[in-house]
């Protein structure tokens, strides 16, 4: 918090953005996500949201708060909303996000994993937020593509201005039942980062199944989003880091 009152002080015109930063987050609904995993996932992103940490950054500038959109996506033409835009300025607010999260019924899910689409669909949904300071995009999964696009066949002309790609990567069951269940991790996590995020500092948090989901969700939530209060300013249209 004492950098963030000292950035303010050498920078006052970042307190007058409308928004800080764009968040949306994107949760995997394909087939190999169980009811039981699934609802992990949501719970795991509401314990993250709502706890000490992550709401000491959500609030820490009110008149430039953090805007948070959720989505859930599977296949090809599978993604569903289920927060929409909802500007994080009170904990009122939060507190209306976590009531959609509980209440929220699984959508279609299909049996495939597109996360090529998945990342084309958020771009989308990142390009209604054009006036924040910066814009993320989160995927959480637990598989490679196995339909539609190829993430790595996404070009960086086609990534929003500033905008930058972090994944959530989760041990599943199916990891589990690997010989080397670890060495199956690792070469996910190894997928993400060579075909998934991108843009400066992107990364990958890794689950340790999805009991640890919430632990690992809320350690994505403290780093990505104290990156983005400390040192940024708002992107401009030519900047495609």
């Amino acid at each position: 918090m004492i950098r963030l009152c000292l950035l303010l002080l050498l920078f006052p015109s970042l307190s007058q953005a409308a928004c800080r930063h764009a968040l949306s987050l994107g949760l995997d609904v394909s087939s190999s996500v169980d009811d039981v995993e699934y609802r992990l996932q949501l719970d795991g992103v509401i314990a993250a949201l709502t706890s000490t940490a992550v709401q000491d950054i959500l609030f820490a500038q009110p008149d430039a708060p953090i805007r948070l959109h959720v989505f859930e996506w599977s296949g090809p033409v599978n993604q569903t909303i289920i927060v929409p835009w909802t500007t994080l300025d009170t904990p009122a607010a939060l507190t209306q996000v976590t009531i959609g999260l509980q209440a929220h019924q699984r959508g279609v899910e299909a049996p495939t994993t597109s996360i090529g689409d998945a990342i084309l669909a958020g771009y989308g949904y990142l390009e209604q937020q054009p006036d924040c300071w910066s814009r993320t995009l989160d995927l959480s999964g637990d598989g490679e593509t196995n339909l539609g696009i190829l993430p790595e066949d996404i070009g960086e002309d086609q990534r929003p201005a500033g905008v930058i790609v972090n994944g959530l990567v989760i041990e599943s069951e199916q990891l589990r039942g690997d010989e080397n269940p670890r060495a199956a991790l690792q070469a996910l996590s190894t997928y993400y980062l060579t075909k998934v995020i991108r843009g400066p500092g992107a990364f990958v948090e890794t689950a340790r199944g999805y009991q640890d989901y919430a632990a690992a969700m809320e350690r994505k939530l403290v780093r990505e989003l104290s990156a983005q209060v400390i040192g940024q300013t708002r992107p401009t249209k030519g900047d495609n880091g």
